[in-house]
């Protein structure tokens, strides 16, 4: 969900979304309308930035494992485990 709502498209759906409660219910659009789309814009801007943070750090992990010969390979894919396993995976190493 997290990657979803950190792509371009998302901020499509916004505007879509509020287009379509423009046509739709125009009565109904005021400024808590126009608040709540607003609030919606700027969260999708901060997912935007923590996700691209996340994958910067992510990427600069999976570097450095693959470059040091000693860590195991199955660290660098453990970005796709459950959270669950990943805090086991800690506790266990």
């Amino acid at each position: 969900m997290a990657t979803a709502t950190a792509r371009p498209q998302a901020f499509l759906i916004v505007i879509a979304y509020g287009a379509l409660w423009l046509i739709l219910e125009p009565e109904t659009f005021d400024m808590h309308g126009l608040t709540t789309l607003i609030v919606w814009t700027m969260t999708l801007i901060i997912q935007r930035a923590e996700h691209g943070d996340t994958q910067a750090i992510h990427a600069k992990l999976d570097g450095l494992l693959h470059s040091d010969h000693r860590a195991p390979d199955k660290l660098a894919e453990i970005d796709d485990a459950e959270p669950e396993d990943i805090e086991s995976a800690r506790q266990n190493s």
